[in-house]
């Protein structure tokens, strides 16, 4: 939820003005970026090259016989800064002059664009482990589909899904420690209002919800089927027309979905890794040309999907 800031920059005229203060924008809490293995090591160019070797093999042995040597099985993974954002505004020499306001407008500029430059990173995070596949694929890992619709009807996401996703990421033997979902807000919602869940206060899984709600901030008060759940607004659309859920049924999302994320974050599977090339960097210079200020905010980074098998995306019907 924002304010409502007016882009007319005469209003912050003295004259003109209603109020003494200046509204804040209300941001959401950023999270994904904490979820990614950022590399430091990265050398000169814009791609960086990950060294992945196979799993190890074994054979049957028999006493006395010559052993059988396998060749180290390897593949290239490359990452590549392809993002380059920047945030940039001005402000008039006339309006420096007039304005009651012009502490607080310029002291804000810096830290709102590089929340801009962080939400920018925050939504190209997220857009990644459903972007890695096309509509519909399921991507299979293992023999189980990491890429499913929700279960409960029309794209709804059930409970179940929960049990679903931790189920998927043990087949693929990923550490069931530090297990982590992040989910849209309307996926709140659907839980809180559950009848399964609202009329079980007897329940020790769900002790607590039915009085203060399953959310507190951007953090879930209770572990569901061990995860602990997040939300998210920044999470990519999916608007696949037959995507599967768990049980087989296929399932129209073209009407507008969302992706919900289940995954570990133990530092060394991380799913998804990055580089920072170019941290945010504020410019400030004064223009004599156009009389005015400017300042600009500057940031490159890169990020891809890096462990598919600790991924488990769940698209569910947008809204409520």
């Amino acid at each position: 939820m924002a304010g409502n800031i007016t882009t007319n920059t005469g209003d912050l005229i003295r004259n003109d003005v209603w109020s003494a203060e200046l509204k804040e924008i209300l941001r959401e809490e950023l999270q994904a970026m904490k979820y990614v293995d950022w590399r430091s090591d990265f050398p000169d160019g814009d791609t960086f090259h990950v060294p992945q070797i196979a799993d190890a093999i074994t054979d049957d042995y028999t006493e006395d016989t010559q052993i059988t040597y396998n060749a180290l099985g390897t593949t290239d993974f490359e990452l590549t800064i392809d993002v380059y954002k920047s945030s940039a505004h001005y402000i008039t020499r006339k309006m420096m002059q007039d304005s009651y306001y012009m502490n607080e407008l310029v002291s804000s500029f810096v830290p709102k664009q590089s929340r801009a430059i962080l939400e920018a990173a925050e939504t190209d995070i997220l857009a990644k482990p459903n972007g890695a596949y096309a509509a519909n694929n399921p991507a299979l890992i293992d023999g189980v589909a990491h890429r499913v619709a929700g279960s409960g009807g029309a794209g709804v996401l059930a409970v179940e899904d929960f049990a679903y996703a931790m189920y998927a990421l043990k087949k693929s033997h990923v550490p069931q420690t530090n297990m982590v979902a992040i989910v849209d807000p309307s996926i709140e919602y659907q839980l809180n209002t559950l009848s399964t869940l609202t009329s079980v206060s007897n329940n020790p899984r769900w002790e607590g919800i039915v009085r203060d709600g399953i959310a507190s901030g951007m953090r879930f008060v209770a572990n569901v089927y061990g995860f602990d759940v997040y939300t998210s607004g920044f999470l990519p659309a999916v608007a696949d027309g037959a995507l599967e859920d768990k049980d087989g049924a296929a399932v129209d999302l073209s009407g507008g979905g969302v992706a919900n994320y289940f995954f570990s974050a133990t530092s060394d599977v991380m799913p998804l890794i990055g580089a920072m090339r170019q941290d945010p960097i504020v410019d400030r210079e004064f223009n004599k040309d156009f009389q005015r200020e400017e300042l600009v905010t500057t940031a490159r980074w890169g990020t891809k999907l890096f462990r598919p098998e600790n991924m488990v995306n769940v698209a569910t019907k947008a809204g409520i």
